[in-house]
């Protein structure tokens, strides 16, 4: 029976059982969309890629990412996973730039190769915008098991962005805020906003306070569902906290670069790199990046 060869990485991490893990499918040519929805439910993990030849051949592959439960327009850690996977296939090669073709459209990504293994890094889809958001603080804040004061720091506060992906933003006062927030499901359900795909927008919970001291920012993300759950590792939320920063840090026109650390209430620590680049005030591009190692490869016959 032929077989399709699988990859699993950890992602956003250097080190092997931790960061967030990824299945990555090869030669996934003549799989339709149920048999990846299948096989995504097999893995059981946040993410699965499935990896199909390109629409244009100028570019590396056409990608598609699937949770347990149904298909994501575009996902950070598995753009990054999927990306350095790729890369270690063709070990000739050095650094390079290449492009992926997911639902959402066009990633640029660009490879560096160094001793500690190779950093992946993409363009974000879209630019990190902000949506009327209604609920307040104190409702956001009790889903969340924190009380009113503990929502907010400076001048950050509850917002709804998205670059592609929404997120309820939710920043809190210190570290030791964040690790106590446990999610609600059923009463963040009744509040909160849905993506176009109709499914509820998730928590990302920040702060400044950092357990690193090369970190800029500590955070946790948290799906509402049946079950709900936690993610240890999210490019997509980076990607529309790109937005939140801009509005209520102000930097500095030009690049700026932020290592967000999350999944360490998980025991899964991971290092997401986010770089903006600001003409005017404004928000004019980011990225997100970060490494990522093989735990795992094998074959796969369904």
């Amino acid at each position: 029976m032929k077989g399709r060869k699988y990859l699993v990485y950890d992602v956003f991490t250097g080190e092997r059982l931790a960061g967030n893990p990824l299945a990555v499918v090869l030669d996934c040519d003549g799989l339709d969309t149920e048999g990846m929805q299948r096989i995504a439910r097999e893995f059981n993990l946040s993410e699965t890629s499935f990896v199909l030849p390109p629409e244009n051949p100028k570019h590396k592959a056409r990608v598609r990412i699937f949770t347990p439960v149904y298909e994501m327009p575009f996902a950070g850690h598995p753009t990054v996973g999927t990306a350095i996977a790729l890369a270690e296939l063709d070990s000739s090669r050095t650094d390079e730039i290449f492009v992926l073709e997911e639902n959402i459209g066009l990633f640029r990504c660009a490879i560096s190769r160094s001793e500690t293994g190779i950093f992946a890094e993409f363009d974000i889809p879209e630019l990190s915008k902000q949506s009327e958001l209604t609920v307040e603080p104190e409702v956001i804040g009790a889903a969340l098991g924190l009380d009113p004061h503990e929502i907010g720091f400076e001048n950050h506060r509850v917002g709804l962005w998205s670059a592609g992906v929404p997120y309820l933003t939710v920043p809190v006062a210190n570290l030791d805020v964040a690790k106590r927030a446990r999610l609600d499901s059923p009463a963040w359900l009744e509040f909160t906003p849905r993506r176009t795909d109709g499914k509820p927008a998730s928590a990302y919970v920040y702060t400044r306070d950092t357990v690193h001291h090369d970190s800029s920012f500590h955070a946790r993300m948290f799906v509402a569902g049946s079950p709900s759950y936690e993610d240890p590792a999210t490019g997509s939320a980076a990607a529309a906290f790109s937005g939140a920063i801009t509005h209520f840090d102000a930097p500095s026109d030009g690049p700026a670069r932020f290592w967000i650390e999350q999944g360490m209430e998980m025991g899964r620590p991971s290092r997401i790199r986010l770089e903006i680049d600001v003409e005017g005030g404004k928000l004019t591009a980011a990225r997100i990046g970060g490494n990522a190692v093989k735990i795992a490869e094998g074959m796969l016959f369904a």
